[in-house]
């Protein structure tokens, strides 16, 4: 998490990260400044890390049609935004 304008959430975690688009968090932005790795900066909520802790516990349930639509929409913008 940091402080610029508004607290901020940042994964490298493309699973986690199509999850929170898909729950409707607002990604701000890829975050690029890592060549080798891509990293999704979401504006911070007050239940992202309960979301993100969910995620990793395996508790999430999601349509899979949402999921994959988010992760594809993802990877739409980590390859058409240079």
């Amino acid at each position: 998490m940091s402080t610029n304008e508004f607290l901020t959430f940042s994964t490298f975690d493309l699973g986690l990260a199509s999850v929170l688009v898909a729950l409707e968090y607002k990604l701000l932005k890829l975050d690029r400044t890592n060549p080798k790795k891509i990293g999704f900066v979401f504006q911070w909520e007050k239940n992202i890390e309960k979301t993100s802790n969910k995620y990793f516990n395996n508790e999430v349930k999601l349509p899979a049609l949402s999921l994959f639509n988010s992760q594809k929409t993802l990877k739409n913008r980590i390859f058409s935004d240079f």
